[in-house]
């Protein structure tokens, strides 16, 4: 069979182990015809010389919501603002540029700021008054509205908390202009949404930032005006990013009437698991804890989701041929969601289904308590964890878990246990760029050096070795996918999705990992990123 491309004088990691590197390979409608242990000529092919750079299988992220990070590119960044009044200037700059009906931002967090207050409509009031304001924290579970947006939603001092949710409230009762949860609900779901077209159209500049970091794949956890969007790219030859998408929880009997299962679709767009959140967030200290917050006697976070909900849910998607895929940071959420799927896996055994055909997943488990360290290996639970969330949240886990954060971000924990993990982003809570992200697994510090050599906490939860991080964004998250026969590997068979990087990444000081320049990507055998 006369293949379509040669590449050739690379040096090829390719996670393969019958032939672990290569110095070409040779490409045929889009998969991996043959790697080569040498630089050898084939006439009537298109060759293409490498110069020597390094490839890689192509880096999927296993956890983004790519609509949001797409909106995210337009909107208000507040990202490293360093208080609540630098939040609002931003906020103010963009109302005097632009007309827009409602002013949208995101980035903020308080958590990183000397005065640690949220940001408050009497703040936003100051400086825009004409126009309803939503501005939504780094974490994504808490936003700051200005009174607009409070009239609009009609939230007064009488209106009750949502299921799920919290309503921020002075000591009068008055409604402060803070919303945690389900209560962003009471204010997102009046913000216009986009068309399907022009959604479309920001995710096709996303999908191309996407590509630059390096990103041949992702998990997507969006809603369906996202997976609509994601269709229409699709339909019309433009989609060239390979997207799982999961369902939210609330569309389930939707899922379940029509007959969507797992797997359902093609390499390009596919149905993943049935998503749930289980409580909140770190930042805005609505992670459901076992014991409370440090310093905050009362404050043990948010359960988002009733476990035997959560446990009913996750049975019926099974059922249906659908695993599901639960939001769970808290060392609490953890344990519930870890009791929601010992009952699943007990039914799923009495119908002969292996957890290898029901592929469950915990999204974060960013603290579990040391009782439930092996627990989601032993079930075969795949820990969806987010290195570079580490980094960022050091310090606040620190002051508000204590001696807890031993126990957090344990990556350690999940693979000695046996888990898979599959390994992400969460952008646009974090940047997208995939390398920075394998840096921080590798490294658990800051790109500043901080906290020192060691890393933050390292010990026993253990720096990720370069081969495990990068396990973590390519076979990960084929497994995941029910894609591991032809994702996260270069081999015979293979889809052509690869990375041209610039260094060698096996080389480099650990460190200068997320500086590496990313020369190419390429999915299914065509280049969608090309700088060399």
């Amino acid at each position: 069979m006369q293949p379509d491309l040669h590449l050739t004088n690379a040096h090829i990691i390719t996670q393969y182990d019958a032939q672990p590197r290569a110095v070409g390979l040779l490409i045929r409608a889009g998969r991996v015809l043959a790697l080569l242990d040498a630089d050898e000529a084939i006439p009537g092919v298109d060759r293409l010389d490498l110069g020597g750079r390094t490839v890689i299988p192509g880096l999927t992220d296993a956890h983004v919501h790519l609509s949001w990070y797409a909106s995210f590119l337009q909107e208000v960044n507040l990202k490293g603002a360093r208080s609540a009044e630098e939040c609002v200037e931003r906020a103010a700059k963009r109302a005097a540029e632009s007309d827009e009906e409602w002013l949208r931002g995101r980035g903020w967090g308080q958590s990183e700021w000397e005065n640690t207050a949220f940001p408050t409509a009497a703040q936003l009031d100051a400086r825009i008054a004409d126009r309803p304001v939503y501005l939504i924290a780094h974490s994504g579970h808490a936003a700051g509205v200005n009174s607009a947006a409070l009239r609009r939603a009609g939230i007064t001092a009488e209106t009750p908390d949502p299921p799920g949710g919290q309503i921020g409230r002075d000591a009068s009762g008055q409604p402060t202009g803070v919303l945690f949860e389900t209560a962003m609900e009471l204010v997102a779901d009046l913000i216009p949404s986009p068309t399907v077209e022009e959604l479309a159209a920001r995710v096709k500049t996303a999908v191309e930032r996407a590509h630059q970091g390096g990103l041949t794949g992702i998990h997507d956890f969006d809603g369906a005006l996202a997976f609509r969007a994601y269709q229409h790219l699709h339909h019309n030859s433009d989609l060239t990013l390979r997207i799982v998408k999961n369902i939210p929880v609330h569309k389930l009997d939707h899922a379940i009437e029509v007959g969507l299962r797992w797997g359902f679709g093609d390499d390009y767009l596919r149905i993943g698991a049935v998503k749930t959140f289980a409580d909140g967030a770190l930042g805005a200290k609505t992670a459901w804890m076992i014991a409370p917050y440090e310093g905050e006697p009362d404050n043990v976070g948010i359960c988002v989701t009733d476990p035997e909900e959560m446990t009913y849910n996750v049975s019926r998607a099974s059922a249906a041929g659908l695993p599901s895929t639960i939001h769970a940071i808290g060392d609490k959420a953890v344990h519930e969601v870890l009791n929601a799927y010992e009952i699943v896996r007990r039914e799923e055994a009495e119908r002969g289904v292996s957890p290898a055909a029901m592929r469950h997943r915990i999204e974060h488990v960013q603290v579990i308590h040391p009782d439930d360290r092996y627990r989601l290996g032993e079930m075969g639970i795949i820990a969806s964890m987010q290195p570079n969330h580490a980094t960022s949240d050091m310090e606040a886990a620190d002051r508000l878990w204590g001696e807890r954060a031993a126990y957090a971000y344990h990556w350690r924990w999940q693979l000695d246990a046996g888990a898979m993990l599959a390994l992400g982003s969460d952008a646009p809570i974090e940047p997208i760029e995939p390398l920075p992200n394998i840096q921080a697994a590798v490294t658990r510090r800051r790109p500043d050096g901080s906290p020192g050599p060691e890393g933050w906490r390292s010990g026993e939860n253990g720096r990720l070795s370069l081969s495990e991080a990068l396990h973590g964004f390519t076979i990960g998250p084929a497994y995941a996918a029910g894609m591991e026969d032809r994702l996260g590997r270069l081999a015979p068979g293979y889809l052509a999705d690869l990375v041209v990087l610039g260094d060698d990444l096996t080389q480099v000081d650990p460190m200068t990992l997320g500086d590496i320049e990313v020369l190419g990507t390429m999915v299914g055998g065509e280049w969608v990123y090309r700088a060399f």
